[in-house]
């Protein structure tokens, strides 16, 4: 009896080592195989945390078209960038600037580097020169131009709209990862064409050139011009599509959900000059879509 239990201790012993010996060797990151199943689940790092949406910007950057830069809201055919609805100084039209960073800082620290005539393809350049100033938020309001072309067949192809936006997210975020970015969507062209196609006046105005593709002979409610117009309707919305599927991406980027392309602009919101682009309070109006989706 006592030889076997002698036995039993020295068979003991030496499973009880080995099993230290297996814990050790794990334990300090040895050659044997993780843990797995439940064990795994807790030994693995927890993600990363969404980063949280900052309300409250330091500084403004805004890169887009005549829209961003007041084109025809005080004066024919001239920018206007104190009524701009991204980085003006007009109490009229209480900017997001304005909003978010109040008169005097805003005054120091937005800048607007949108162009007259720019479209998809001029984004990256425009933040190209944006991120010199180190904005805390970028707001992008780019897509009309594409779609406003001589004819529906010169608008820019939705596969290369979609490479252009890419580009110059790629072009902010080699530059400035943390940024935040708001993407306004492309104005409904249809709607602007509707409220005004019986206005004598916008008539006129829009037989010089005005977005021909969708506003060229205003009257006509042929099938051919029907088809032309749903043809760049069509295009607007796609281009929409691909903002906010890119945006969506990056953890960093809000999507206004088409409430600029909802937003059923009248008479007061448009130019007396062309009835076209946002008046005074057109860019009121596009100032508080802006500052609603920053700050929800």
């Amino acid at each position: 009896m006592r030889k076997r239990r002698h036995v039993a201790r020295a068979v003991f012993a030496a499973v009880t080592a080995a099993v230290l010996g297996v814990a050790g060797c794990d334990a300090v990151g040895g050659d044997s195989p993780g843990p797995s199943g439940t064990g795994a689940q807790s030994a693995r790092p927890s993600p990363k945390p969404t980063p949280a949406w900052d309300r409250s910007p330091a500084s403004i950057a805004a890169v887009g078209d005549s829209i961003t830069t007041g084109f025809d809201a005080c004066t024919v055919l001239q920018d206007c960038p104190e009524v701009s609805w991204a980085t003006g100084s007009s109490p009229q039209v209480d900017s997001l600037a304005v909003r978010l960073l109040g008169k005097a800082k805003a005054a120091r620290s937005s800048w607007n580097y949108a162009v007259t005539g720019a479209r998809m393809a001029d984004v990256a350049g425009q933040l190209d020169r944006a991120v010199a100033r180190r904005p805390e938020l970028v707001t992008v309001m780019a897509g009309a131009n594409d779609a406003c072309r001589e004819t529906t067949d010169a608008m820019t192809p939705v596969a290369d709209f979609r490479t252009q936006f890419e580009e110059a997210m790629g072009t902010l975020r080699d530059a400035l990862p943390k940024a935040q970015v708001y993407v306004a969507s492309v104005p409904n062209l249809m709607r602007l064409w509707e409220q005004s196609r019986t206005n004598p006046m916008s008539k006129q105005v829009w037989g010089l050139g005005i977005c021909p593709s969708m506003l060229s002979d205003p009257d006509s409610l042929t099938t051919a011009a029907n088809q032309r117009r749903a043809t760049v309707q069509e295009r607007v919305e796609a281009y929409n599509r691909v903002l906010e599927e890119v945006c969506e991406k990056d953890r960093r980027c809000r999507f206004d959900d088409g409430a600029v392309y909802d937003y059923r602009f009248g008479t007061a919101q448009l130019s007396q000059w062309d009835w076209f682009h946002p008046s005074v309070d057109g860019q009121a109006r596009l100032a508080e879509i802006a500052y609603r989706t920053v700050t929800n």
